[in-house]
C-alpha cells in the first residue's frame, strides 16, 4: 500500500465498501464508543458510498441469533440481501470474497462490529491477499476501548490504513467543484455529521437566503 503522495488518497472510482455485522446483537455489547454514534456514522458512510457510486457489500453473522442488519443501513440498500455467514472471519467466506472481487476495486474500505474480531480478522487476511484496506475506526467498535484500540494498532501493523468516516468523505469529494456530489452530501452530513453537520446546515441556509433578508 502506498502511504504517501496523491495516489495514497482514496478515490471513489478505486474503492469498494465492506460493512460487517452491524447487527442489534453486536451493538448490544459495544462499549468502546457510544453505540448510537457508531450507528449514525456507519449509516452516514453507507449513504456516502451510495452517493459516490462505491460498490458496497453487506454481510452479517448468524442472522437467526444475531439479528438482521440494522434498519438504517439496510434502508440505504433496500434491494440488497446481506450475506449471512457462519464463519467468524468474513474473508474466509468465498461469497464475500467473490462479491468484493467482482467490483474490480483494489482499495477496500471496511467497517465492522466488533473491531477486535469481525473487522481485524478480515482486514488482516485481505491485506495478505494483496488488497489495500482502509479501516473506518469510528464506524466500528469493540467490546471495550482497549479491545478496539489494540485491534486498530494490530491492523495498522499489518498494513491497514485507519480513517474516520468524514475523512473518507473529504477524500472521495476532493474538489468542491464536483457539484454533482456536493449537494447530495449536505443532507448526509447535516444528519450524521454532528457539530460539522450543524455548521454545514447553517451555511447552506445562508447560501439559500438573499443577503438583504439576513438580519
Amino acid at each position: 500500500m502506498k502511504t504517501n503522495g496523491l495516489e495514497a488518497l482514496l478515490d471513489p472510482k478505486d474503492c469498494a465498501l465492506l460493512l460487517i455485522d452491524h447487527q442489534a446483537f453486536q451493538f448490544s455489547n459495544l462499549h468502546s464508543h457510544e453505540p448510537t454514534l457508531v450507528l449514525s456514522n456507519v449509516i452516514g458512510l453507507a449513504k456516502l458510498a451510495k452517493l459516490f457510486n462505491v460498490p458496497t457489500v453487506l454481510t452479517i453473522v448468524s442472522e437467526a441469533r444475531g439479528g438482521h442488519l440494522v434498519p438504517g443501513v439496510q434502508a440505504v440498500f433496500p434491494d440488497q440481501k446481506p450475506i449471512n455467514r457462519t464463519l467468524i472471519n468474513t474473508w474466509q467466506d468465498k461469497r464475500v470474497v467473490d462479491a468484493v472481487k467482482a467490483t474490480g476495486r483494489k482499495k477496500i474500505v471496511m467497517a465492522g462490529l466488533w473491531t477486535e474480531i469481525c473487522l481485524a480478522m478480515p482486514a488482516i487476511h485481505a491485506i495478505g491477499d494483496g488488497l489495500e484496506v482502509t479501516i473506518v475506526t469510528d464506524a466500528s467498535g469493540g467490546v471495550s476501548r482497549e479491545a478496539h484500540d489494540m485491534a486498530v494498532l494490530r491492523m495498522i501493523r499489518a498494513g491497514a490504513n485507519p480513517m474516520t468516516w468524514m475523512a473518507i468523505y473529504a477524500e472521495w469529494q476532493r474538489d468542491w467543484a464536483r457539484t454533482e456530489t456536493v449537494a447530495g452530501t449536505i443532507p448526509i452530513l447535516v444528519e450524521h455529521g454532528g457539530a460539522t453537520g450543524v455548521v454545514l446546515g447553517w451555511e447552506a441556509q445562508l447560501l439559500a437566503t438573499p443577503p438583504d433578508s439576513v438580519r
